[in-house]
């Protein structure tokens, strides 16, 4: 890597990553991103713009208002870092190229949409609408992974040399990927509705996955629904778990209960906390549609070479 160009597109992380924490606080809020300033939202004092620089206004600050002392969220911090972080990687990895365009353009909308997810449990439309948008239109720079032409072979009948060829596949594939995500997660959430009687996918995850299928093509979106499901379900149950566990000591502790009766009482805590918790799905498959971008394509490739 070119250490300048480096630096460079470390230092525009950080600051995109700072706009990324106004989007993330504001939109769920229904809230203008440009105005007003930003400001405390304790004491209402405007931010000065040295207290505004990305990360090292925050450390210098200590994590608190410099007027009213109220702590600020270490989420911008951390966005701004893994913001930065992300473009530099996609740098190291696809050097001055569309490829690192598209993969930052996907990094920046993940992670917004994972951070708002994780705090208010929405996900908004102005980033998934405008992002399912942008991931068609880059399946016409940058190549999506070629699995149309191997679903539907005789299709199309562009011969396979031409340089609209792969354009028409590569779009094909981002439109297969953003039907079957959604689809996919649609359905699961029906099914779970009818189950539970409660909603389980809310129409956010449904149009969350349908963006990631357009930059990803339905090979890695089958992967990231894949993954996402699994490590979903560890978090879930893991939950439950911590939940009952805890629950279980602090009766024996204040109630003076046997361990038998205080495991039982317990459990059936765990489980209305296991019916009623909404574990924020987004944050699962963004995540995930991360780790399949970069290493989806080797984890296959591995995978069947030893299938």
């Amino acid at each position: 890597m070119d250490p300048i160009f480096a630096a460079a597109i470390f230092w525009l992380g950080l600051a995109l990553g700072s706009f990324l924490n106004v989007c993330i606080y504001r939109w769920p809020r229904g809230m203008s991103v440009v105005l007003p300033s930003s400001k405390c939202p304790k004491c209402n004092t405007p931010i000065k713009f040295y207290d505004n620089i990305p990360v090292l206004g925050w450390l210098l600050l200590r994590g608190r208002c410099r007027t009213c002392r109220a702590p600020i969220s270490p989420r911008y911090l951390v966005v701004e870092l893994l913001t930065a972080v992300l473009f530099l990687t996609c740098y190291a990895k696809f050097g001055l190229t569309l490829a690192a365009l598209k993969c930052c353009v996907l990094g920046v909308l993940l992670l917004g949409l994972i951070f708002t997810d994780a705090e208010t449990k929405l996900l908004p439309d102005k980033l998934t609408l405008p992002g399912l948008a942008l991931g068609f239109l880059f399946s016409l720079i940058v190549p999506v992974n070629d699995l149309a032409s191997q679903l539907l072979p005789g299709v199309i009948s562009v011969p396979s040399s031409s340089e609209i060829s792969w354009r028409v596949f590569s779009l094909l594939d981002a439109c297969l990927g953003a039907a079957v995500g959604a689809s996919f997660i649609y359905g699961a959430g029906a099914i779970y509705l009818h189950w539970r009687g409660v909603e389980g996918m809310g129409f956010g995850d449904v149009k969350l996955m349908a963006m990631i299928g357009s930059f990803l093509g339905i090979r890695l979106t089958i992967l990231t629904l894949f993954a996402a499901t699994l490590t979903g379900s560890i978090f879930g149950l893991g939950t439950v778990v911590v939940v009952w566990i805890k629950r279980m000591r602090r009766r024996m502790v204040r109630h003076h209960e046997t361990v038998a009766i205080a495991r039982r009482r317990a459990w059936e805590s765990a489980r209305m906390v296991y019916r009623y918790y909404q574990i924020p799905f987004g944050v699962f498959l963004g995540s995930m549609a991360l780790v399949a971008f970069f290493f989806g394509n080797q984890f296959l490739h591995w995978y069947w070479g030893v299938m």
